[in-house]
């Protein structure tokens, strides 16, 4: 019933193609792949020390100890 007295919408234009990405040298790759080792040894770092993940606490049911109160 609206779609009489609504005007159309336009088509969107086509997206732009995507750039070339630039050539690069051995050392610049070296030097990225440097950086990104680097960035990897510290996210390890950090998720060592995590004991949560997306679905609760991730302990093996070998490792829990019993408490008084708990279980």
């Amino acid at each position: 019933m609206g779609s009489i007295l609504k005007p159309k919408m336009p088509s969107l234009p086509p997206p732009a193609p995507l750039p070339e990405p630039p050539e690069l040298t051995d050392e610049e790759k070296a030097k990225i792949k440097a950086e990104q080792d680097a960035i990897e040894r510290r996210r390890k770092g950090r998720k060592s020390t995590i004991l949560t993940g997306p679905l609760g606490i991730q302990e093996s049911e070998e490792t829990k100890l019993k408490t008084l109160l708990g279980e």
